[in-house]
């Protein structure tokens, strides 16, 4: 019976002293920084991605113009207590040494020491944020990375390519940290030949941190997206096939036929691409349950808490930011998501307008009652991964991978929910690299799927049916983009390329594409069996019904609150 629900960021960190200490970041799901400055958007994008938030950054080669020329410094690690910088044990510690040792290759050139001394082993409580420490190796290991990719450049400029490189070894500290999967997109050009093939494993030598971003290109004329061999051959299945972001369309209107909401400062996306965002700006999201929904009426309920909850969230103080409190507390831009659309009868999906124009003119007298501005955004579809799940939807606006198929989730290797698997029969790998060596910090676990027999399937569906109820979502209810990935077969190229010479420049602000099969991704997110291989995998597996021992017991209380971590017991789930 679940109809909506505030983001999984709102369900781990309301109730803890988290969110009156950090205000703003503890809260929002996306994030966006445009690579304008050699030090700034890296640090940045360290700190929110350390604090959960899914980072977008843009790499266009007129962001990167008048950086300093790359110089050659020497960053060695000295644990002893005469470095030059003793990192602290903490998150800021972490991002104080990378800008100590960007400044050191683009201002300086001077090389330094650090030492890691007062940083917890791996395996430890982080008892403030949640998850585990990954200890000081993972941290040395990606600065190591960092410096060696600015050594090569000395004496010439950044390019895109290598702040792509940058941006993904970040991505790579924060992934074994354990809080979140840091989730990342690069938004480049389309004229970037560097760029369209940083993806291309056919070609060898791709760096294993490159998976750690989905990549798109800027492309406000599709015209120069179908004159542009190089960006369709990874639609081949020869590389990941980019996304297309349409930044004009974007900043000119809300929904599709609508001016009054124009976005003017928007520069880029969050990771997945529903959300439009400012430099250094943040969001907040939230769902609405589409198919559980029984009533208009209870639609407008529904979708009335939803904003509550997200307009007073993004009041909150930002003392990490000012630059992201200030554009946050100005657009006041939210996305109240919508999923299970395909699930949904023509009734409930037919409700959706009159429920975007009650926002509109809720938002207007609520925050003319609070002194708050209104939105610049309200609503969005996003992909919907794991709160889908808890409703029994479908993602989105997604049909359903398949009748029977293989669901992989990433899990740190340091994590409790390694063992509860196995114990439970769930099938246990580690992740494997680009390379095809294996990452021993990262554990993959295989969940046995199947669908309801009423659901849409992607087998079922031409990638123009996909693309058609975008264009129809877009125009009825977000606002804000529409995030998908649109499942489509080698066969379908062509006609995909006459839907977007038709649709794109005035109807597609955001899109994805991946092949259904044949994609070439060893492990990926969801994989078609077969009813025999479902019933064999399921016939191995016991459903998961006692957590004992992944979470903090109620014996634990008198310890957490010593540590004035949770107070009066509310403690966010490890």
């Amino acid at each position: 019976n679940l109809k909506c629900s505030v983001a999984g960021r709102f369900l781990w960190q309301l109730g803890t002293s988290t969110v009156n200490r950090l205000g703003i970041p503890s809260l929002q799901n996306c994030a966006h920084v445009v690579v304008n400055e050699p030090i700034r958007p890296f640090t940045w994008t360290m700190n929110f991605l350390a604090l959960g938030a899914g980072v977008g950054y843009r790499i266009l080669p007129e962001d990167l113009k008048g950086f300093p020329t790359v110089k050659h410094a020497v960053i060695t690690r000295k644990d002893t207590k005469d470095a030059d910088f003793i990192v602290p044990d903490s998150r800021e510690g972490w991002v104080k040494l990378l800008g100590k040792t960007l400044k050191a290759h683009f201002y300086s050139g001077k090389g330094f020491s650090y030492s890691c001394t007062l940083l917890r082993s791996r395996g430890a409580p982080i008892k403030g944020f949640g998850g585990v420490a990954s200890g000081p190796e993972i941290l040395c290991d990606g600065i190591d990375k960092i410096s060696n990719v600015l050594n090569k450049r000395a004496g010439q400029p950044l390019r895109p390519i290598d702040a792509l490189d940058i941006m993904n070894i970040i991505g790579m500290v924060i992934v074994s940290g354990n809080v979140r999967r840091s989730a990342q997109i690069a938004i480049g050009s389309i004229h970037d030949k560097e760029f369209l093939q940083a993806k291309r494993w056919d070609l060898g030598n791709i760096p294993n941190w490159r998976a750690f971003s989905n990549n798109s290109v800027v492309a406000d004329d599709i015209q120069e997206v179908l004159e542009n061999k190089d960006f369709w051959l990874g639609y081949e299945g020869t590389g990941e096939p980019y996304g297309l972001i349409n930044l004009k369309l974007a900043k000119s209107c809300g929904r599709l036929g609508e001016t009054e909401y124009p976005d003017p400062e928007l520069v880029g996306f969050n990771p997945c691409a529903e959300q439009g965002l400012a430099n250094m700006e943040t969001c907040c999201l939230s769902e609405l349950f589409l198919p559980n929904i029984k009533s208009k009426e209870e639609l407008l309920t529904c979708a009335t808490y939803l904003y509550r909850i997200c307009k007073h969230s993004l009041r909150l103080p930002c003392a990490d930011s000012k630059e992201t409190e200030a554009i946050v507390h100005k657009n006041m831009r939210m996305g109240i998501g919508v999923t299970g659309y395909l699930q949904s009868t023509e009734e409930q999906r037919g409700w959706l307008s009159d429920c975007y124009r009650h926002l509109r003119e809720y938002d207007k007298g609520y925050s003319a009652l609070h002194g708050f501005p209104t939105s610049i955004k309200l609503t969005t579809v996003k992909p919907s991964g794991s709160l889908s799940i808890l409703g029994n939807c479908t993602p989105g606006i997604h049909p359903g991978f398949a009748r029977y198929y293989k669901r992989r989730i990433r899990i740190a290797s340091e994590s409790p929910l390694i063992a509860l698997a196995k114990a439970h029969g769930y099938p246990v790998e580690f992740a494997q690299n680009f390379d095809g060596t294996f990452d021993h910090s990262t554990q993959i676990v295989t969940f046995p799927m199947r669908l309801p027999d009423h659901t849409v399937l992607a087998e079922n569906c031409t990638a123009i049916q996909q693309l058609e109820w975008v264009k129809k979502a877009q125009t009825e209810w977000s606002d804000n983009s529409v995030s998908v990935t649109v499942y489509y077969r080698k066969h379908e190229l062509e006609e995909i390329k006459r839907w977007l010479k038709e649709n794109y420049n005035t109807s597609v602000k955001t899109v994805s594409f991946l092949l259904h099969s044949d994609h070439g991704f060893t492990q990926a997110p969801m994989e078609q069996i077969t009813q025999e291989v479902y019933k064999e995998l399921a016939a191995t597996c016991r459903p998961i019904q006692d957590l004992n021992g992944v979470c903090y017991s109620l014996e634990d209380n008198d310890v957490l609150n010593n540590d004035k971590e949770c107070v009066g017991g509310m403690c966010p789930r490890k």
